[in-house]
């Protein structure tokens, strides 16, 4: 399967400027249709291929690289191989989508799972507002008296993100998070998301992570988890 490197700012650009050239619409007309459009669905192909670096930690940093890469999509799934190379974070996983943006099988919060229903990452299309939630299981966990993953997503506008792939027009998101991990002793680990979503590559070219826990008592602090950033370095469109 043979692969070219896709430039979004380029690629927006010619666009632009062929419809602009042919009379489809103006210079001026383009740039509010870019800010006004919503981001629907991206068209999925085999061989698309998300590169990403991660960093994490407090004092002492964690980094790692992560490869995103379609291998199968067929109408009622998709399915995506995620490799982690880094400092004893050497993985390689699977993820299965019913649809871009429908998690199946991936992870929340750095937790692998099959979820049911399926994990609404991105609800299509996207604009500059709107919010979405659900309350999904981990099949994969055995069910506890304290409740499923609960989440919120929040759309908070549209931006301009620099990444080491680029500078990117992307969606804001923040994702509020409780995972199913609580018990007797514990409260369950709550997570903090923000994440930019481009249309251009069809996922996050950023994500800011944060997470913590909490015993149960009186005076329990916070017990820091995570505290990363994931950020594009490059995007492979398939053919």
């Amino acid at each position: 399967m043979s692969m070219t490197t896709y430039s979004v700012r380029t690629g927006v650009a010619i666009a632009f400027a062929a419809l602009a050239a042919t009379g489809a619409i103006d210079a001026s007309a383009a740039e509010a249709a870019g800010k006004a459009r919503t981001a629907d669905a991206p068209q999925v192909r085999v061989g698309d291929q998300w590169v990403y670096h991660g960093v994490d930690g407090y004092r002492t940093k964690i980094e790692w690289d992560e490869t995103h890469t379609v291998t199968a999509v067929a109408p009622d799934r998709i399915t995506v191989d995620v490799v982690t190379r880094g400092t004893n974070l050497n993985s390689e996983r699977t993820e299965t989508w019913a649809a871009p943006g429908i998690v199946q099988t991936g992870t929340i919060c750095d937790q692998n799972g099959r979820y049911e229903p399926p994990f609404t990452r991105y609800r299509y299309p996207l604009g500059n507002k709107g919010s979405w939630s659900q309350q999904i299981r981990n099949v994969d966990r055995p069910p506890g008296p304290y409740g499923p993953i609960s989440y919120r997503a929040t759309i908070r506008g549209v931006e301009k993100v620099s990444t080491r792939a680029g500078t990117f027009d992307a969606v804001k998101i923040r994702y509020v998070m409780r995972l199913d991990d609580e018990t007797i002793s514990r409260y369950a680990t709550q997570c903090d998301y923000l994440v930019w979503y481009a249309p251009s590559v069809g996922a996050a070219v950023r994500e800011q992570r944060r997470s913590w826990s909490m015993d149960k008592g009186r005076s329990s602090p916070r017990i820091p988890g995570q505290n990363g950033i994931l950020e594009l370095v490059s995007f492979t469109r398939g053919k």
